[in-house]
């Protein structure tokens, strides 16, 4: 019985990917023309279209762009966790002093990060795939302001989503015990951890990461490059390290909370919820400045 099941499971899916493969190939020849455009972001766009139509058209290339971001930048600030107080340049600016993630918590970070993305997104890209028609990437590349003003609404959005979904968590106990305490297992945040997640919270935060860019109707390019930068931006939260060059210190006027933010948050649970912005947190009272641990 259990054999059958498997059996069907693996011809629905192969099933499901042939079919994608062929509405993939079924493109216009319109389509295959290069357009010549006057924006600056065109050239990369036609190369994209010409030389990886196949790839970025997948929808596991999202899951995989994020998947690579995540590992790509975490590694040089686990390498820093590792070496410590040997590299008093950078030590110097640990937030909680003294306090260092060992090899096994950054291992079953990682090894969470890889057992929810096997078991709860890449079978949901899957039935996506079954359910979904293949997309139709536009000709034309979005010009860079259109990248800066979409991309900082996509942000803005996810920022707000976020924001309030935290704060039902951390409010509610029974949420706050079955979805969310996964993440607040270690009080000290290091790289790793940032999608140290229960199956649950990081669903969600896909979700919301695949729909915001539709919802508003912005270029697929501009949303990979959100991708990139708000992976960048979460993994820099939990790095433990007020580095003097972060984005929080150079947006002005304190406008990223950073990982100052997200260190007190994992000390002080019930204060800075917002993941990048700090507005909401000071809007609502629940911003809580850094206080910073020395040995």
């Amino acid at each position: 019985m259990t054999l059958t099941i498997k059996m069907v499971v693996t011809l629905l899916s192969l099933s499901c990917l042939q079919w994608y493969h062929s509405e993939m190939l079924n493109i216009s020849e319109e389509l295959l023309q290069p357009h010549q455009g006057d924006r600056v972001l065109q050239p990369l766009w036609n190369y994209l279209l010409f030389q990886h139509l196949p790839l970025i058209s997948s929808p596991f290339f999202p899951v995989l762009l994020a998947a690579s971001c995540y590992f790509l930048c975490s590694i040089p600030f686990a390498a820093l966790d590792l070496l410590g107080e040997r590299v008093p340049l950078f030590y110097q600016y640990k937030i909680q002093a003294g306090r260092q993630p060992t090899v096994r918590m950054m291992l079953k970070s990682l090894m969470t990060a890889l057992y929810n993305h096997i078991f709860f997104v890449l079978p949901a890209v899957i039935m996506t795939m079954c359910i979904l028609p293949a997309p139709i990437l536009p000709q034309d590349a979005p010009n860079l302001y259109e990248v800066f003003i979409d991309g900082l609404a996509i942000l803005l959005l996810f920022d707000t989503q976020y924001y309030i979904w935290h704060f039902v968590h951390h409010k509610h106990p029974q949420l706050y015990r079955w979805i969310h305490s996964v993440h607040h297992e270690y009080m000290v945040p290091f790289s790793w951890s940032t999608e140290h997640l229960s199956p649950t919270e990081l669903m969600t935060i896909g979700l919301w990461s695949n729909q915001d860019p539709l919802i508003l109707k912005c270029h697929p390019l501009t949303a990979w490059c959100v991708t990139v930068f708000s992976i960048w931006m979460s993994v820099e939260d939990h790095i433990g390290y007020d580095l003097p060059w972060s984005l929080n210190h150079l947006v002005p006027f304190g406008l990223l909370g950073g990982a100052p933010a997200h260190d007190m948050h994992h000390q002080k649970p019930n204060s800075n919820y917002a993941p990048f912005f700090s507005h909401w947190d000071r809007l609502f009272g629940t911003a809580v400045a850094l206080e910073k641990k020395t040995l």
